[in-house]
């Protein structure tokens, strides 16, 4: 292939990865965006937000497991494999439509969701990896920025008064995951950085993780993981939570919505300054700044003033995600050509496993009204530990 048309080929082949990442990523939240309905409807009790959450959570976690073990996105064809889960992802969301739902089969079908998502978050950055080895750290920035817009995604469909049914949000979520699979699939071939691995080697793993550097990158990603799902999975709780305190009235779906999908712009700014200042540096700035707004969101729930607040949630959405494209294109950046599928996929897998912690520990925490103002403070935990790691390196 001529410089030429490399060149032209990637004007289009990010763009296409981009807004295929923000279809099938719609996926995650589809079933927290309809909680409440979904609580009527199959009358479910009241903590179901949080396993709902966190089934989601360990089927990606098992996912990229099998993946990493199998080290399927080294092996076979990224794009068929985005393609494939997507196909999936799509039929296992449509599974709440059924109409004798019980607790348990919603989460078996959120949990296979979630296995669906492990072949295509970490496939879709493999995929971006083999298309882009300059600028990698700007292309992942816009790659999860999509991640953030497709998980905000389901709160602003429930966010307006157009009298939707619930299961509206369900077919709107799988027919943009099956659209997304298709653009891949038809217009995103095998990058020219592609390095494609010729046997399963599970012992790949562990060699990722003698390498210092990506050792580091990967611990700081971890504790960028302890605060960010459980950040996102329990904003409603914390608009609702002031509102209630304040005697406030706001729109919980729509400022939801604005609080996740504002890190958009945060994972693209923090694309563009790591440019200039590096993606370690960048990432920490981000990291401590996510740390800080654990540690006063206890400040921020005595303001009586729903703006303030909502600016404060707006600004905690934007550094609580801009270092996570930077911490992939770490690690991503510090592994062997032949092994950048599974080193992204195993550390998704670690990562995301720390979430269920987290968002379990608030949901327990949260059933106690008492500690209500004072319970994302724990989410700090991660961010502390994160930054440990990066200075040591």
């Amino acid at each position: 292939m001529s410089s030429l048309n490399l060149k032209s080929t990637k004007t289009w082949i990010l763009p296409t990865i981009i807004f295929s990442q923000f279809c099938c990523t719609s996926l995650w939240f589809a079933g927290n965006s309809i909680i409440n309905d979904l609580i009527i409807a199959f009358n479910l009790n009241n903590e179901s937000l949080g396993y709902i959450s966190s089934s989601v959570q360990f089927g990606f976690i098992v996912g990229t497991l099998l993946f990493a073990v199998f080290t399927l996105s080294d092996r076979f064809s990224p794009s068929k494999v985005f393609f494939v889960c997507a196909l999936l992802g799509a039929s296992f969301n449509l599974g709440m439509l059924y109409t004798d739902n019980t607790m348990l089969s919603i989460l078996c079908f959120r949990f296979f969701t979630g296995f669906s998502l492990a072949g295509i978050y970490p496939v879709g950055m493999k995929i971006a990896a083999d298309h882009f080895e300059k600028g990698l750290g700007k292309s992942l920035s816009f790659l999860v920025g999509a991640l953030v817009l497709g998980t905000a995604f389901p709160h602003l469909i429930t966010a307006f008064n157009f009298n939707f049914n619930w299961k509206i949000v369900i077919w709107i979520t799988s027919l943009l995951a099956l659209f997304g699979g298709l653009l891949i699939l038809i217009f995103v071939p095998n990058g020219p950085y592609q390095k494609r691995a010729n046997s399963f080697d599970a012992s790949k793993i562990l060699k990722v993780f003698k390498n210092p550097k990506f050792r580091s990158a990967a611990f700081g990603y971890f504790g960028h993981m302890w605060e960010l799902y459980a950040f996102w999975t329990f904003v409603p709780i914390l608009l609702l939570t002031h509102a209630q305190l304040h005697n406030k009235v706001i729109n919980i779906s729509l400022f939801s919505f604005i609080c996740i999908a504002s890190g958009t712009l945060a994972c693209v700014l923090g694309g563009f300054i790591s440019n200039r200042y590096g993606t370690k540096k960048t990432a920490i700035a981000a990291l401590s700044s996510s740390a800080l707004c654990c540690l006063l969101s206890p400040l921020f729930f005595m303001v009586n003033s729903s703006l303030i607040f909502i600016g404060f949630l707006i600004i905690w959405g934007m550094v609580v995600i801009a270092d996570s494209p930077l911490f992939s294109t770490l690690v991503a950046q510090n592994s062997d050509a032949q092994s950048k599928g599974t080193a992204l996929t195993i550390v998704n897998c670690i990562g995301f496993a720390i979430t269920i912690v987290s968002i379990q520990l608030l949901n327990y925490i949260i059933t106690d009204s008492n500690y209500m103002t004072y319970a994302f403070v724990i989410l700090g935990i991660g961010p502390i530990v994160g930054l440990w790691h990066l200075k040591k390196s």
